[in-house]
């Protein structure tokens, strides 16, 4: 018997660059999941989200690293 909600696993992956807060990480990771949750309707246990932290020098816009501007 369904319950209304669909049996998905929503991976997000989230790319930026180092330096934000723990507590900055666990905020977005929170709202993420809800925003997941109420969108697709997906139960919260069911949705991952990585988080993939990057040097600023391994981050460039137009040829130009972010630790060199």
């Amino acid at each position: 018997m369904s319950n209304g909600r669909e049996k998905t696993l929503p991976l997000v992956q989230v790319h930026m660059l180092e330096g934000r807060t723990e507590e900055q990480k666990k905020r977005m990771i929170i709202e993420v999941t809800e925003a997941i949750a109420r969108t697709l309707n997906a139960p919260k246990e069911n949705i991952r989200i990585a988080i993939y932290e990057l040097p600023k020098s391994h981050w460039s816009v137009g040829g130009v690293t972010m630790d060199e501007k």
